[in-house]
């Protein structure tokens, strides 16, 4: 695979950012693609390992050293099919996913991994940009119906695959635009949401249908919902988690996906009374995760006085961690675009109590340092130093502290049951009531975009098993692949 000996010639390079001054400006992407010969130079530096560890770091399966090969013979086209036999939506992996492929290539374990992430990225805008990615309806139809509640990666990658199976697909969105978190929790400088209506528009070329500000369970009764041949639900995990602190209901105590969201929907021309700015305030961002980063983004791109970020867990150490050895995913500091632009980060810091005036707008935070406390057989108990209060002044506090669970709407009207983290209980992805199924945050919890997709396509096989007791669709990592 790749160049023999490439490894050593040639070293990894990155996509290059616009300088901070000028994105902040706006809300564009701000990447600087590499050239086609750079990529190739990528590609060639795949080591031939013999045992691919990439594979096994991708939730999708994806075969990695195959389409790298073909990135370094310039053969795109080969590279493209092959992407696309393991994964529906490279365009946005490639822009959003961490990466944990990269985090076990094994050429990671003496040098800087294979770029696979931006490979990934280029393979798929190369194939737009020839006009190689067209829709493909599927030749004939079941005459099954499937409804797929939710249009975020693990609804989307369900209905495709669905559809590519013949059934007959609709998926319905809260929401007023498709995307679920791509559309509106993502912000715009990550993913431009052109992105995704360019993606959307060849799924509703393939037969899918899209049906949006549809709530199931609030504005549309779950009876009609029951008239479809199968259920696939993909609603994420969407309880937002708060903070059991003094003075949370202040005002300019706000969730970050509402200020997330709020953003995108003004930056694409919609009304939003009393929209939540960060313009000339002290912002203070309660996570260290990537919603907090893309919180912190935000905030600087709104002209925020400044920009502090809190975590309560330790500062983890710019390289690998011991605990967290090759192949597995690292315990390693990230500075991500967003923290380069301006933030004051602060680890094993705790919010005691969010103060306001007699308005009841909040002016400051009372934090104390802490620490955590091992103990052999239990979990770490936190501790706060003494004499380490302080206030901090601040304006706007947004919690950006992860998700408890999906929604238990439609679990209760539907008679499903909760597992043991509260999201919805599914043996291969088949819930307990038969017909339904249900993928991606709903049913593993918060996590990855990239778990999503594969969610998405493993809970599609076992629909159209459960529908024509065969099925021709892909396990993970055993896409329908060319000859090559």
């Amino acid at each position: 695979m790749g160049k023999i000996g490439g490894f050593k010639e040639y070293i990894r390079t990155d996509e290059e950012n616009v300088a901070v001054l000028e994105r902040v400006k706006n809300y564009n992407e701000f990447t600087i693609p590499l050239s086609k010969d750079k990529i190739k130079e990528q590609g060639s530096r795949c080591m031939d390992c013999g045992i691919p560890f990439c594979h096994s770091g991708c939730p999708l399966g994806n075969l990695i050293p195959d389409f790298n090969d073909m990135v370094h013979q310039e053969e795109w086209q080969s590279a493209l099919e092959i992407l696309q036999s393991t994964n529906n939506f490279p365009e946005f992996t490639g822009r959003l996913c961490p990466a944990p492929c990269e985090k076990s290539c094994v050429l990671g374990i003496i040098a800087e991994p294979v770029a696979i992430e931006n490979i990934e990225k280029s393979i798929i805008e190369r194939g737009f940009a020839e006009g190689w990615i067209k829709p493909q309806p599927p030749q004939t139809r079941t005459g099954k119906t499937v409804a797929v509640v939710g249009s975020g990666p693990a609804g989307l990658a369900a209905a495709q695959q669905l559809n590519r199976a013949g059934h007959t697909v609709t998926v319905f969105e809260r929401d007023n635009a498709i995307g679920g978190l791509l559309r509106y929790g993502i912000p715009n400088f990550k993913l431009e949401k052109a992105i995704i209506d360019r993606r959307i528009a060849i799924l509703e070329a393939e037969g899918i249908t899209f049906k949006t500000n549809v709530n199931v369970g609030v504005n549309f009764s779950v009876d009609e919902l029951k008239a479809f041949d199968s259920i696939v639900l993909c609603g994420g995990a969407t309880e937002r988690r708060s903070l059991p602190t003094k003075g949370i209901d202040s005002k300019g105590v706000v969730q970050a996906m509402d200020f997330l969201s709020q953003q995108t929907k003004v930056l694409y021309g919609e009304k939003i009374d009393n929209q939540v700015k960060a313009t000339g305030k002290n912002v203070i961002v309660i996570g260290g995760g990537d919603t907090g980063s893309d919180c912190v983004g935000t905030s600087n791109r709104h002209g925020a006085k400044s920009v502090t970020n809190f975590e309560i867990l330790p500062k983890p150490p710019v390289g690998r961690s011991e605990s967290t050895p090759w192949p597995f995913w690292p315990l390693q500091l990230k500075t991500s675009s967003s923290h380069e632009e301006g933030c004051d980060r602060n680890w094993l810091i705790n919010t005691k109590e969010f103060i306001a005036n007699e308005k009841g707008e909040l002016t400051g935070l009372k934090t104390v340092e802490v620490e955590w406390k091992m103990k052999p057989g239990q979990r770490p108990e936190l501790i706060e130093k003494p004499g380490t209060e302080k206030i901090w002044p601040c304006e706007l506090a947004l919690l950006a502290l992860g998700f408890t669970g999906p929604e238990k709407t439609l679990s209760e009207q539907l008679g499903l049951e909760i597992d043991a983290r509260n999201n919805y209980k599914a043996n291969n992805y088949q819930t307990n009531v038969p017909n339904i199924f249900t993928a991606g945050d709903m049913r593993r919890g918060q996590s990855l975009i990239v778990w999503a997709i594969s969610e998405g396509r493993e809970a599609a096989r076992q629909v159209d098993l459960y529908l024509m007791g065969y099925s021709n669709l892909p396990t993970k990592g055993n896409g329908d692949l060319p000859s090559l």
